[in-house]
């Protein structure tokens, strides 16, 4: 299992179009095979600081998933809205 988080401060003004163009995002990737899990976070004390967490089966997914016609197409306008570039780490599991 890989589990992703992608970290975003999102532009005063833009969290609202932010969710609603990740919600499009979301729900494709939920739909790929080698995906488990996909969600949207909200920081507990600065709502504008939003995270996907995600879970992929393996690498090959992750791959897949990043070549994928939405992806590749709604995090460009996903990064638009951020105040510096989405944070990005990616965890394998170890116990």
């Amino acid at each position: 299992m890989i589990k992703i988080t992608a970290k975003s401060i999102v532009k005063a003004g833009a969290r609202e179009e932010f969710i609603a163009t990740a919600r499009e995002l979301v729900e494709n990737s939920r739909a790929e095979a080698g995906n488990v899990s996909y969600h949207l976070y909200e920081d507990i004390d600065d709502p504008n600081i939003l995270t996907f967490i995600e879970e992929w089966k393996d690498q090959a997914a992750v791959d897949v998933h990043a070549d994928s016609e939405h992806f590749q197409r709604i995090i460009p306008l996903l990064s638009d809205m951020t105040e510096e570039a989405i944070e990005i780490s990616l965890y394998r599991e170890v116990l």
